[in-house]
């Protein structure tokens, strides 16, 4: 919160590290107390969280609008916790703010215009926190001189279905290791990466730093040559800042990057990591589409629910 200026919060219910039934219920019950007292005109849902979820569902219940922002995305693998929370999440909001035009047609496929809800295509507010940050970043952080880096590939790795089946993890860095003979390899270690690397007992013989604020990710971000990343908004925010993508995942929601030959999937596969890698570093990708809007979703989703809510 003090890095990125943002005011603290009036209320935070402190509730993390349990099972998604547990935290969910929780988070339910603390949000409920909330917005029986604030009495809010509309509740504002993020993403595809479990305070998504929570949020949606407590206050449907007690019959409060519900805003969804980046409403629409889907990644068709209904196993991924983030799959069921969008899905639900959707399917019970008013206003449905839609970061592109793909995730306008998967609500369109889903039935959406029978229901009462309204969809509008408004960009992704990622991209405009990207743009804000990106200045303050070049400023404030110092993460590649202290690391010496130049030519290198970022990587992220820390999806429960990528890190708990050691073949899986196995595979992932065998290619790492290979690949980072190659070109250096940077990877900020999730906790849960670095429990199941000892697990296992595997070796990542890359350059593996302690997690990152935001300013030093972005920094990372705008220096690197190549991403590696099971992550889903690191896939968007290569995109921003012009970079290649492999995505170390079976599926992704940003279909929009493989269709503009800036993505490639390449699951756990050691041999397709390897590859993908090759064919992204010597693509000439263009980067020009504006595929997340112009860098002001948040205003104009700001504008539109007002007039909404005083309409």
């Amino acid at each position: 919160f003090e890095e990125m200026e943002i005011p603290k919060p009036d209320y935070q219910l402190n509730i993390n590290s349990l099972g998604h039934a547990a935290m969910t219920g929780q988070m339910m019950e603390g949000l409920e107390k909330l917005m029986l007292a604030e009495k809010p005109d509309a509740v504002l849902i993020y993403w595809d969280t479990n305070s998504t979820l929570a949020g949606a569902i407590t206050a449907k219940k007690l019959h409060i609008k519900v805003v969804h922002v980046e409403a629409g995305l889907r990644s068709f693998n209904i196993k991924m916790p983030e799959e069921v929370n969008r899905i639900l999440a959707d399917r019970i909001s008013d206003i449905l703010y839609c970061p592109t035009e793909e995730a306008r047609k998967n609500l369109m496929a889903e039935g959406f215009e029978n229901f009462n809800s309204r969809i509008v295509v408004i960009g992704d507010v990622m991209y405009d926190a990207a743009l804000f940050y990106a200045e303050k970043s070049k400023i404030t952080s110092k993460i590649i001189g202290k690391l010496s880096l130049d030519n290198y590939a970022l990587c992220t790795l820390h999806r429960a279905e990528n890190t708990d089946e050691k073949s899986k993890l196995e595979s992932i860095c065998k290619a790492l290791n290979e690949l980072n003979k190659e070109i250096e390899i940077v990877l900020p270690i999730h906790p849960r990466t670095r429990k199941m690397l000892e697990k296992f007992k595997l070796k990542l013989d890359v350059t593996l730093i302690e997690p990152v604020g935001y300013f030093d990710m972005i920094s990372l971000l705008e220096n690197a040559s190549l991403v590696l990343t099971d992550s889903g908004g690191l896939q968007k925010e290569a995109y921003f800042f012009k970079k290649p993508c492999v995505t170390m995942r079976e599926q992704t929601e940003w279909v929009e990057l493989l269709d503009a030959k800036v993505n490639v999937l390449a699951g756990s596969d050691e041999k397709l990591i390897l590859s993908g890698a090759k064919e992204m570093l010597a693509r000439d990708c263009s980067f020009e589409a504006r595929l997340y809007g112009d860098g002001n979703a948040s205003e104009l989703i700001a504008m539109d629910l007002l007039n909404s809510l005083n309409a």
